[in-house]
């Protein structure tokens, strides 16, 4: 059964937290447009391993957002959370919350482990850029009020959805949620830096000792896995998987399992 109550940030934000399950605690760190409530279908699976700390990262839902935002306010929020987690944790990070849970680790925060899937590192020319002004387009929508519109954007620049296959998801019951978000789509370009340009990765988190888990979906696109092989390759004490049959949107039956083999019963890392 979870338990739903906040921390405070740094910076007073208040951050909404789901608690749940029982064991060693294990942080889930969601993507661009998620919430605590986006991998609820993967909790169930890890409850009887792990207490499972879901949050609203800064923004979103039940969290705050005081501001001005940046990326070193969100390291700030998931130290708050990993503290009512008793001191360390477990990161498992999903998209750009695997970037977020990336840099948290670079920064120093007492991360036991690291599971990353599918960071979504672009570092050859398989295909197009971010925009250089991505994020100011972004910042610039929002303050215009075009929400929706914001979000079309990062569909069809960032996640690279053809802009004729929107439609039916502009009619879905999950727009509204994405368009109450929105804003936060800014933030998360700001977590992902420079890595979607086909440029190498920072060379400095090549300091991220901590035994890490690299992800990628068998189905997934070519640079994605090129991208978490470069991951790999650069931080000292990683391995890449590959998941059979997954793609960028994991089925979290597939995904629980190798969570809790890397976590609780890692392979030799090589």
């Amino acid at each position: 059964m979870s338990t739903v109550h906040t921390v405070t940030s740094a910076d007073g934000t208040r951050i909404a937290v789901d608690r749940s399950g029982a064991g060693p605690a294990l942080v889930l760190v969601s993507g661009a447009l998620g919430s605590r409530l986006f991998p609820e279908p993967l909790v169930p699976a890890l409850e009887p391993h792990f207490t499972v700390y879901s949050y609203d990262r800064r923004g979103r839902n039940d969290s705050g957002d005081n501001p001005p935002y940046a990326v070193g306010r969100e390291i700030e929020d998931l130290a708050a959370v990993i503290e009512d987690a008793g001191g360390s944790a477990f990161l498992h990070g999903m998209s750009s919350g695997a970037v977020l849970a990336l840099r948290a680790a670079a920064a120093g925060l007492p991360v036991t482990q690291l599971t990353l899937y599918e960071p979504p590192f672009l570092t050859d020319d398989s295909r197009p850029p971010l925009p250089d002004d991505y994020v100011q387009r972004l910042d610039e929508l929002i303050a215009a009020g075009q929400r929706g519109e914001a979000v079309t954007y990062f569909m069809t620049m960032a996640v690279g959805v053809p802009e004729e296959f929107l439609g039916p998801l502009r009619e879905s019951p999950m727009w509204p949620g994405m368009e109450a978000v929105a804003h936060t789509l800014a933030y998360d370009g700001r977590v992902m830096g420079d890595t979607m340009s086909g440029k190498p990765l920072p060379a400095e988190w090549s300091s991220v000792t901590v035994p890490t888990t690299v992800i990628a979906g068998e189905r997934s696109e070519p640079f994605m896995h090129r991208g978490t092989q470069a991951l790999a390759d650069l931080l000292p004490n990683a391995v890449h998987r590959v998941l059979p049959g997954q793609d960028h949107n994991v089925d979290p039956a597939a995904l629980a399992p190798v969570l809790r083999q890397e976590l609780l019963a890692p392979q030799k890392r090589s």
